[in-house]
């Protein structure tokens, strides 16, 4: 319960004196109030430059000067005060911290002398850039438009595809100092309660002064995972394929100032399919698919491979037996495998913190002139730079960023486990990559499902892009309500 210090009062000026020493006004340039006499008594308007949309304020203060034009009863000042908000949103707040909170959001505050509670108008107008495909989900075919760090954005466009009476968007504010609009999003009669409820309740024993990397810090709070380098939930800024996930039973969870989307729960298998596939007829999706799979495989097992037939030329049968270096170089091979892998990651990140106009000529001058010298000198044999950048392009054909980095330690982790112990080194690496995802947990959900366990149905549809008329179930490991995609036939007549 809140105490009386925190409770609204009717007087005007200890209002102000609460306002003032908790917001700093007057030394904060942004935050501000506006003072209008409405029928001998003072209005008070507390707003955030940069926050709210100047426009809608200006047009509520001419609205309620309007009054002294128009009006005489002084005893139904509020009354009438609250008729003049002209805004679609308008509610009653009878604490600081609520006003406080409202404020920084973005929101108008208004206080009238007299009266023990605040009007909260929706005026938010946040900084930021319009709805735009997403660089790492481009597809060929279809939307062009992306989440944005704006929340109310992200609802809008969600809610565009999703039109459906069921759809629910519960507000937590997360952060005793952020105060962090979080959104759990789902459709309540498909989402199963207790991953809803398991979620809402992660989210709210988060007891933090704020998270700064928005999805990204909640998402430590949700999963825990300091020891796993597997993404055990999934992030998309495409509504469409967040739009998808909803119709599946899955549940959303979005973060104000964050382009990006949660989606919950998930396993290794959503990281490695794409909405390109689904913008395909079914046959060329699966296409696609397998040829990403092989991507994924090759950036994991080609060096590791490489190296145990380097290393152990015996099991390589006869038609391959030119795999190899023709000549030793001056550095032991795995050493090369792991220096040049290493130099692939300084070339990605160096892109990153890059100007755009120069990346690209920067990314040319990496590939032929330091790869060409490096070889020249014989830091690294030919077949090695081949090898290396065939693995790389499979991790950058993995849709997952953070899937991708996660497999590229395992990969240099298998790569010295092979040069140390041979075959046994590269089978017990690959084993144990294997068992800790089976072990591993993401909210509940087994993590290598429908592989591990077995789930013939959904594994067919890992494996095989199913035409959209034959996907007649949700994925049963969203333990969703409604089962079915499809209304029986029987009932339609």
């Amino acid at each position: 319960m809140s105490s009386s210090k925190d409770v609204i009062q009717s007087s005007i000026k200890k209002n102000r004196e609460y306002m003032k020493d908790k917001l700093g006004i007057g030394i904060s340039f942004d935050v501000d109030y506006r003072t209008i006499n409405v029928l001998k008594k003072d209005v008070d308007f507390y707003f955030v430059n940069g926050l709210a949309d100047t426009e809608f304020v200006i047009e509520i203060l001419k609205k309620v000067v309007e009054i002294n034009d128009f009006e005489q009863n002084q005893r139904k000042l509020v009354e009438i005060v609250q008729n003049r908000l002209v805004n679609h949103q308008v509610e009653e707040k009878a604490t600081y911290e609520e006003a406080i909170t409202q404020l920084l959001s973005g929101l108008l505050v208004v206080f009238i002398d007299g009266y023990d509670q605040a009007f909260i108008v929706d005026v938010r107008h946040y900084p930021g850039r319009g709805p735009e495909e997403p660089d790492t989900e481009r597809v060929v075919r279809g939307a062009r438009d992306g989440f944005t760090e704006n929340i109310i954005e992200n609802t809008g466009l969600t809610r565009r595809r999703v039109r459906d009476e069921n759809l629910r968007f519960e507000l937590i504010q997360v952060g005793e100092r952020s105060k962090t609009d979080v959104s759990v999003v789902y459709i309540d009669d498909i989402a199963d309660p207790s991953l809803v409820q398991t979620i809402k309740d992660k989210i709210e024993k988060v007891d933090i002064d704020g998270i700064a990397m928005a999805d990204k810090s909640l998402e430590e709070f949700l999963v825990r995972q300091a020891s796993s380098p597997f993404p055990l939930v999934r992030y998309t800024e495409r509504p469409d394929v967040a739009a998808a996930h909803l119709f599946e039973g899955h549940v959303l969870i979005m973060v104000d100032t964050s382009p990006s989307v949660m989606i919950t729960p998930t396993t290794f298998f959503h990281h490695i399919q794409h909405a390109e596939e689904y913008r395909q007829v079914p046959i060329v999706g699966t296409f696609v698919r397998w040829v990403r799979f092989l991507g994924i495989l090759s950036s994991i097992l080609l060096l590791p491979l490489w190296l145990l037939f380097v290393l152990q030329p015996e099991y390589l049968p006869p038609e391959l037996s030119f795999i190899g270096p023709q000549e030793e170089g001056n550095v032991p091979i795995a050493i090369q495998i792991v220096l040049a892998d290493l130099g692939i990651e300084f070339l990605r990140i160096a892109a990153i913190h890059t100007p755009t106009a120069v990346s690209t000529a920067m990314g040319l001058i990496a590939a032929v002139l330091i790869g060409e010298i490096a070889i020249e000198v014989g830091l690294f044999s030919p077949e090695i730079i081949l090898y290396v950048a065939i693995s790389a392009i499979g991790s950058y054909a993995t849709p997952s960023y953070e899937l991708s980095v996660a497999n590229k330690i395992c990969r240099i982790f298998l790569v010295i486990g092979t040069a140390l112990f041979g075959l046994p080194g590269l089978v017990i690496g690959m084993t144990m990559y294997i068992l800790w995802m089976v072990n591993t947990v993401s909210l509940n959900t087994p993590y290598f499902w429908p592989f591990i366990p077995f789930n013939p149905q959904a594994m067919k549809h890992i494996l095989l892009r199913i035409s959209v008329p034959l996907q007649r179930t949700r994925p049963s490991i969203v333990h969703p309500q409604n089962n079915h995609r499809q209304p029986d036939q029987k009932t339609k007549k």
